[in-house]
């Protein structure tokens, strides 16, 4: 090595501070390529995508393998570099050689190519993986020796290879990925996957009709006023009971007795061989959970009860598609029977209205962890009956009461947001 001229060492020293960038670069984009448009990739047959996840499948051979050859090629180029500093000021250009070398390594063979990788990761990965997968089954021996000494060295301080977490993504990571998707996902896909999220967080009562709230017909009315709630009916099933809702009989699906009722022959007889027997939901079902319930017993709609087998309200299939894909109206203020919006920007609100409706379609931020509607939200926050008059401050919104009937809030004005002083 002594006897070969300068340019030559000059050359190989070059050479040297390449390999070592590129094993430098190829370190930081493979670890930092997206594992799952990596797995996209490789079943779409990218054939530098497959050998790079090949290669991750045993990380800590993989970094074995490209600590082992930059530590080469780095150790290599010191012993050049004073071979070089010997010839051209003898011992004491050692020094300067050292710090020459040291800062040429840090600035292009470490962080101008980590910096490269980590903006380009699939760029300088893919071809880095053909290279890689190469030179592993060449010095397999050496890094299966290496990493047996380093994973023996762990296991003394109890930690095992086994024993590194997975890849899942957890809800909450899932959330941050949907929501950083940016153009790649449209904003209303986007809305529909998180709305798909939510649907164990929320429970059938967050979404059903209140009890008082429920249409349906009354076996105990007379026959005229039967034949008229099911003309007038905006719904396709209705519950049937008699005298109240706790003596359910069972759902009714309109579209079972329109050729009867067209033809002349429906009667309290043939409206009850159409009658299907009730179906109840527990309270504190989740919706993904109801979800599949629906699917597997082939219903679309289901009575809530509490534990004393109290009817608490009615929930349907629509309801939970809705929590999904959004209301099915591009008005927002319409597709909410209990508001009403106002000249001034304000809004008139049912107490009945539910909390979780509110902030889907109107983009409002009330709090969900408690009461399920604005009436409920109201009297626990001022723990009392209030007057109509009054005015509070709920999540920044001005709520002015305006009526109360029967120990509830029928009406208030909602103001979204203060007005600027």
């Amino acid at each position: 090595m002594s006897e070969l001229p300068l340019s030559v060492l000059f050359a190989i020293l070059a050479l040297l501070l390449v390999l070592s960038g590129a094993f430098s670069g190829s370190e930081t984009g493979i670890m930092t390529l997206n594992r799952y448009r990596l797995r996209h990739l490789a079943k779409s047959g990218h054939r530098g995508a497959r050998l790079a996840s090949r290669l991750l499948r045993r990380p800590d051979r993989l970094i074995g393998l490209i600590l082992l050859g930059n530590n080469f090629v780095n150790i290599l180029a010191s012993s050049i570099a004073t071979l070089i500093a010997l010839r051209l000021g003898g011992e004491s250009a050692i020094a300067v050689a050292t710090f020459l070398l040291t800062l040429v390594v840090l600035i292009f063979s470490e962080v101008t190519p980590k910096t490269l990788a980590a903006l380009y990761p699939e760029r300088i990965a893919f071809p880095a993986a053909y290279a890689l997968s190469a030179l592993m089954r060449v010095l397999y021996p050496l890094v299966w020796v290496v990493n047996g000494i380093v994973n023996a060295m762990l296991r003394t301080v109890g930690i095992k290879l086994e024993d590194s977490s997975g890849e899942s993504l957890s809800r909450d990571e899932l959330r941050t990925v949907v929501n950083e998707a940016g153009a790649m996902i449209p904003r209303r896909h986007q809305k529909m996957l998180l709305g798909i999220l939510d649907l164990d967080n929320a429970t059938v009562e967050d979404i059903m009709v209140p009890r008082a709230d429920i249409v349906g017909i009354d076996l105990d009315d007379s026959w005229e006023d039967i034949l008229e709630d099911i003309e007038q009916s905006q719904y396709t099933r209705l519950p049937v009971y008699r005298g109240t809702i706790d003596n359910v009989v069972g759902f009714l699906h309109l579209r079972k007795i329109l050729r009867d009722l067209a033809t002349g022959r429906l009667d309290r007889e043939v409206l009850m061989e159409r009658v299907r027997e009730p179906y109840f939901i527990p309270e504190g079902t989740p919706l993904n959970v109801q979800l599949v319930n629906f699917q597997r017993n082939g219903r679309r709609s289901g009575l809530v009860v509490d534990e004393y087998g109290e009817i608490l309200g009615l929930a349907t299939l629509e309801d939970i598609l809705e929590e999904i894909v959004g209301e099915f109206t591009t008005d927002p203020a319409a597709s909410i029977k209990e508001v009403q919006p106002q000249d001034d920007g304000s809004f008139i609100v049912e107490g009945g209205a539910s909390i979780r409706e509110l902030n889907r379609i109107m983009d409002w931020q009330l709090p969900t962890d408690g009461p399920k509607t604005l009436n409920g939200l109201i009297l626990e926050h001022m723990e009392t009956i209030p007057e109509a008059g009054t005015t509070i401050m709920l999540q920044g919104f001005p709520v002015t009461i305006l009526q109360v009937k029967n120990h509830k809030v029928r009406t208030a004005r909602v103001v979204p947001s203060a007005p600027e002083s």
